[in-house]
């Protein structure tokens, strides 16, 4: 049971002072922020003056494909057009009393708002219709906590969820409003709600101590692997990056027809054309209004897309107006400091584009991009000839000449290059090399290039 996005900490799950059916009762209030299974929602947009009422459909579209892939039954959806957000209800009163009786038609039990609500906002909505309340970033942390498989993952999803919920724990828990104390809290006039707080606070240090050294391992590993090429595939969920990754590396990454169907980054070796080789990353799938918590949370596993080489962009060509989300994720890419990395676009899924005149459509706005099906197997050779194409666009060949007792130096071209020629003389060792062009730099530092 996930209580505040813990997953078992004996700080969270039994705070000094408090009674066994205290524990109980919160534990239940904290299930019920979830959502169970075949829940009938109905979803909630706002369109302002600097979004259209198109864009606003278009994100409650998203919004009811994360819904269902939570597990909800989506029953109507509300797009209200307003200047500005009422501070109180999110949408206003006359808002609400048609949601509640849509809610009543339709016999929903989940209201879901499609931006950040505050906690005083959600708590008014809730008093209002008598239905429980989330807005998007809670829908996402409820899918991300269900899909979360590693050690790694799941203490990245319960800090997005424990930052989140800490400034609404008087939302959840409300009972907690007594005055508490005992062995173990800050005094005797210390609430149950502030050593809840605490506690919280307490358990987000410990997994950020975590994840760094997470983040510090595997920088580490990166720095261990600089001679090879790193290459990520990116995009929006959903858009068949796991497949892909499969076809290419046979890693045997879960894949599904849903979003966020994996949350953790996949590396694999993979041999290429040419004697070529390198390490291609399966990332997390990117959104719009990708919630703050997991950018931040998700660093260790988002610093593999801003740390590569060359990026892929899986793109699902079968979706209707698939160029707006090749537009999207790259908002997202510009966030976390990708945007300028070299990139190739793949239109994935095109076994299942019926109009071949979209396929030339796209193929003419976007050169150079590939055309592919990861499941037929279309277009996987052109994929690894484009990374291929730019690991030697990395590489120069140049002709060295270290002398024989240089282990370190011939072991370092070894490494890092591909030896095309070799002659062995009594003091010294000349060779014709291809090599990245930052170690061929470095060589020519030394003075072992000949020009």
């Amino acid at each position: 049971m996930r209580e505040g996005g813990s997953s078992g900490s004996p700080a969270l799950n039994r705070p000094p002072g408090r009674t066994t059916a205290e524990r109980h009762q919160r534990r239940n209030a904290i299930k019920k922020k979830f959502i169970p299974k075949d829940e009938n929602a109905i979803l909630v947009g706002v369109s302002l003056p600097d979004t259209t009422v198109d864009d606003e459909h278009e994100s409650l579209d998203e919004l009811a494909q994360l819904a269902r892939t939570a597990g909800a039954n989506v029953m109507d959806r509300f797009v209200q057009n307003r200047t500005r957000i009422d501070g109180k209800t999110y949408v206003g009163s006359g808002m609400i009393e048609r949601i509640s009786r849509a809610a009543q038609i339709h016999a929903a039990n989940l209201l879901v708002f499609d931006d950040d609500l505050r906690p005083a906002q959600a708590r008014e909505i809730e008093d209002a219709t008598g239905i429980k309340v989330i807005d998007r970033t809670e829908l996402i942390l409820d899918i991300f906590a269900r899909r979360a498989q590693t050690k790694v993952a799941r203490a990245q999803v319960e800090l997005a969820q424990c930052e989140y919920e800490l400034p609404r724990l008087r939302r959840l828990w409300n009972h907690l409003e007594r005055l508490g104390g005992g062995i173990g809290t800050r005094g005797p006039g210390e609430t149950q709600l502030e050593s809840d707080r605490r506690a919280v606070r307490e358990r987000i240090r410990i997994l950020k101590k975590t994840l760094k050294g997470v983040e510090t391992e595997r920088a580490q590993q990166r720095k261990r692997r600089s001679g090879t090429t790193r290459v990520a595939l990116v995009g929006y969920t959903n858009a068949g990056k796991s497949t892909l990754m499969n076809a290419l590396t046979d890693a045997g990454v879960l894949t599904e027809d849903l979003l966020f169907a994996t949350l953790d980054a996949t590396t694999r070796r993979i041999e290429l054309p040419g004697g070529h080789e390198a390490l291609i990353t399966d990332t997390v799938g990117l959104i719009k209004k990708l919630p703050h918590h997991l950018v931040v949370s998700f660093h260790a596993t988002l610093d593999e897309v801003a740390e590569a080489d060359f990026l892929l962009h899986v793109v699902d060509a079968s979706r209707p107006h698939c160029e707006r989300y090749l537009e999207l994720a790259n908002e997202v890419l510009e966030e976390i400091g990708a945007s300028d990395i070299p990139t190739r676009i793949v239109f994935n899924k095109i076994d299942r584009v019926l109009d071949g005149a979209e396929l030339d459509r796209l193929d003419s706005r976007h050169p150079g991009s590939i055309l592919a099906s990861a499941t037929r197997g279309d277009g996987l050779e052109e994929v690894l000839r484009a990374v291929c194409a730019f690991i030697e666009s990395r590489e120069e060949v140049v002709e060295l000449s270290i002398p024989v007792a240089d282990g370190k130096t011939i072991s370092f071209v070894h490494e890092h290059g591909e030896v095309l020629s070799q002659t062995s003389g009594d003091e010294r060792l000349e060779m014709k090399v291809r090599i990245p062009k930052p170690q061929a730099a470095h060589l020519r530092k030394l003075g072992f290039a000949r020009e």
